[in-house]
């Protein structure tokens, strides 16, 4: 069952709805995608941003700290499917333990050892491992540059300025020199990249080891990692504020840390902006697969036509495409391991593929302007005779906002490439849905979207 904190601000009740609101509940989705615990980008934002206000730093530089930290892991899907092919592994596993790793050549080379390809057979270990240890330095720099210029790319289309974006790209640098891509050394790595990155180790470690690992681990960094002067800033908070441990696990930490966005740099999200906002993490879910690219868009595109042709006009179209765009969000909590898998899924995999649809609802929930359309756009594996997923809802049940969406997603994935056939045509597809029509898909809306492709 899916648990996330149910503590939010309904900024409804005052007609607006915040920028710190709503990307603070889409970084639910990016802590997903790197397999850390829910609310990781939170407590990494909070963590930076008490920082921020320690070192006594303006208002325009504590929103750019606050954004990158909160929205460092916007790039991290890109990546997701090669880490899986690399180390023959789920990327999210992949990703999360890398972060717990000490310091060193050592403590790598053990994990690439004894981590990749495990359950494999001999072989396909042995060729992944090889493949590891002879292209290792290119293949990190690339993953990292991938990510990083990815995210920075995003953060832009969210319409952020650009020092949001070069601090996220610069994630991975490090205070001597030893990061990457570019090997930014000492205060060539923007502030807010530091912070942020400080602020990553801290609550990886924290979760995972307590206050005292979290600590030791920035000591042991400090001066390769981060900044002395930062490290010795983290210190002081975390020793001499008895509140700082246990703010991490309050259960309003999301609301406080909506609050901490400096009010003097805050900015209204209009419906245009919000539109805006989805595209963004419409890209960021496409970038899981290289299968998926665009999905997100076209299924948007489909939908508001769809939507327009069966009489939906006005806010409640523009709602429809929103959830569109963003029905496969929870798509970032499955394995690329799975959505790349080119044949049979087992048991165990399609029980994880089919936790997207939950996870979409959970993540759509949390968003004042779209907690409406969540649970339509997570009933899109939903079918008419009941058999679909996740809640197995039957034709009285099942939202007419949910059949478009789920038509426009069954005719985009027939006709893109997947891992296990080419794309189809539009009339091969447009047979095999006509053939679901009253048992997976509505006669209705298949109907007007025939009309729509075929006048294209």
């Amino acid at each position: 069952m899916l648990h996330y904190d149910s503590a939010h601000f309904d900024a409804r009740s005052s007609g607006t709805t915040s920028l710190a609101e709503i990307l603070g509940a889409f970084s639910y989705a990016l802590d997903l995608t790197e397999g850390q615990p829910a609310g990781h980008s939170l407590r990494a934002c909070w963590i930076a941003s008490r920082m921020a206000v320690a070192l006594q730093l303006p208002a325009a530089d504590r929103r750019t700290v606050y954004y990158a930290t909160l929205l460092k892991d916007l790039g991290c899907s890109s990546n997701a499917a090669r880490i899986a092919e690399l180390y023959l592994a789920d990327d999210r596993r992949v990703k999360q333990e890398h972060k717990l790793l000490a310091v060193g050549l050592g403590p790598t080379l053990r994990y690439v050892f004894t981590r990749t390809g495990q359950g494999q057979r001999l072989g396909a270990r042995a060729k992944a491992i090889l493949a590891i240890l002879r292209d290792g330095n290119a293949i990190v720099t690339d993953l990292i540059q991938t990510r990083c210029t990815r995210g920075a790319d995003i953060a832009r289309q969210l319409r952020f300025p650009e020092p949001v974006a070069q601090a996220i790209a610069s994630l991975d640098e490090h205070w001597d020199g030893s990061g990457k891509p570019l090997g930014l050394r000492g205060d060539a790595i923007p502030l807010a990249a530091q912070l942020a990155l400080l602020a990553q180790i801290v609550d990886v470690f924290h979760q995972a080891g307590g206050p005292d690992a979290a600590t030791e681990e920035v000591a042991a960094r400090a001066g390769s990692w981060f900044d002395p002067a930062l490290a010795r800033c983290f210190a002081t908070l975390a020793t001499r504020e008895p509140g700082f441990w246990p703010d991490l696990a309050h259960p309003a930490l999301e609301a406080r840390v909506r609050a901490f966005e400096p009010k003097e740099q805050r900015v209204a999200v209009d419906e245009d902006y919000l539109d805006d906002i989805a595209a963004a993490f419409g890209a960021v879910i496409d970038a899981k697969s290289p299968y998926t690219g665009g999905h997100s868009g076209r299924v948007g595109a489909y939908t508001e036509a769809l939507g327009r042709a069966l009489g939906v006009e006005g806010a409640p179209l523009r709602t429809l495409k929103r959830g569109a765009m963003l029905h496969d969000v929870g798509k970032l909590a499955v394995s690329s391991r799975v959505l790349e898998k080119p044949g049979k899924l087992d048991e165990i995999e399609w029980e994880e593929m089919r936790s997207h649809a939950a996870h979409t609802t959970a993540i759509l929930s949390r968003i004042a302007p779209l907690r409406d359309m969540a649970a339509m756009a997570g009933a899109h594996h939903e079918r008419l005779d009941g058999r679909g997923y996740p809640l197995g809802l039957d034709a009285m049940l099942i939202a007419r906002e949910a059949r478009i969406i789920t038509v426009c997603d069954f005719y985009d994935a027939l006709t893109a490439d997947r891992p296990y056939r080419a794309a189809l045509s539009v009339e091969q597809a447009l047979g095999i849905m006509a053939g679901e029509v009253g048992k997976a898909i509505d006669g209705e809306v298949f109907a007007a979207l025939r009309d729509v492709v075929t006048k294209e």
